[in-house]
């Protein structure tokens, strides 16, 4: 049995852990608030287990048999895990999706350090744009187009996350900018962990990456009509929020070492004034010149991830869309609808 207590622990969680999906999740319709709730508590609860942990790959090892637990249908005995196993069995998420999470976690135990914007884009999709896809299944959306653009948006915010956070992740010895990137401006990835200062080298790689997720944005704004009308406005906050803080930062100066780049609430409360505006005018197919890729060039890009190994494993992100769009081929064929209960039971 559920108890109020277990949501009100998951709410706690969304509103402390991300001020921005707080803000945009106001405007999700009431059916799917609380089941998007859940859905980032337990991504935040899986991301802290490893993140605050003292041995990560043991954390790691440990998300992964609570995952077996969850799928089983025997969740631990915590308000995040019992409401995600209830989640998991109404929406009939497929593991593949928290299996990828889990995978880019155990990239961030292994202080895995990205070559290029490649290697971070299949980063990024395992610890953003699959938790995109997650909430495209939940808005009962999974065709390849939806899903591709879900996980754009999750692209672009993880890239805008990264941009934002430089010096605080080197202050706690992350790393995530391409070091391709850091070669070609003359700098040196362990210098700058040792002792992160602002410089116009710097400054042009983040440019670079908010730059390169300004073309993810572009991409997901496509997709947003493919979501149910009533979803459309939350998203729309979402991506025009997180973009904000790009612009913010690149008026800063793109120097992310100095202070960290937050939207203030009165501007967060209008850019959610011209998300609804914008799904009321949005309409019932995407905008093709928003997206230059198609759904099956994401894949192509993804199947080509660097180390080659990881490829081949369940949650690589070349068999994400391509499981989830069998699933949904093979419902079509058969004329089934797919199940979609999206309110998490008491």
């Amino acid at each position: 049995m559920l108890s109020s207590a277990d949501r009100r622990a998951c709410r706690r969680s969304l509103a402390e852990g991300s001020k921005s999906f707080f803000a945009a999740s106001l405007l999700l319709p009431p059916r799917l608030r609380g089941p998007a709730t859940v859905l980032y508590a337990f991504c935040r609860a899986a991301d802290d287990a490893v993140d605050g942990s003292a041995d990560p790959a043991a954390a790691v090892a440990d998300l992964r048999r609570r995952l077996d637990r969850i799928y089983a249908g025997r969740p631990a005995a915590c308000p995040v895990e019992r409401l995600f196993a209830d989640l998991v069995e109404t929406i009939d998420l497929p593991r593949a999706l928290p299996e990828a999470l889990i995978e880019g976690f155990a990239w961030d135990a292994e202080g895995r350090r990205y070559a290029d914007l490649a290697a971070l884009e299949a980063y990024a999709f395992r610890v953003a744009g699959v938790v995109g896809m997650m909430m495209s299944v939940l808005m009962g959306r999974r065709s390849e187009a939806a899903l591709a653009r879900a996980a754009d948006l999750g692209i672009a915010m993880q890239y805008t996350n990264i941009a934002r956070d430089v010096g605080e992740d080197a202050r706690a010895g992350r790393l995530y900018l391409p070091l391709d990137w850091l070669a070609a401006e003359g700098l040196d990835g362990p210098a700058l962990l040792m002792a992160p200062s602002p410089s116009p080298g710097l400054a042009r790689v983040v440019a670079r990456l908010l730059a390169a997720a300004e073309s993810h944005y572009a991409r997901a704004e496509a997709g947003i009509a493919l979501l149910p009308p009533d979803c459309r406005p939350a998203i729309h906050a979402a991506r025009l929020v997180y973009r904000e803080i790009g612009h913010r930062l690149a008026a800063a100066g793109h120097d992310s070492i100095s202070t960290r780049t937050v939207v203030p609430g009165r501007r967060k409360l209008m850019l959610m004034a011209d998300a609804v505006a914008a799904a009321l005018l949005s309409g019932s197919t995407p905008r093709a010149d928003a997206a230059p890729d198609s759904a099956r060039d994401l894949v192509a890009r993804l199947a080509a991830e660097r180390p080659g190994p990881a490829a081949a494993r369940p949650g690589s992100a070349a068999r994400l869309i391509e499981i989830l769009t069998i699933q949904e081929e093979r419902r079509r064929a058969s004329r089934r609808p797919m199940p979609v209960r999206v309110g998490v039971r008491s």
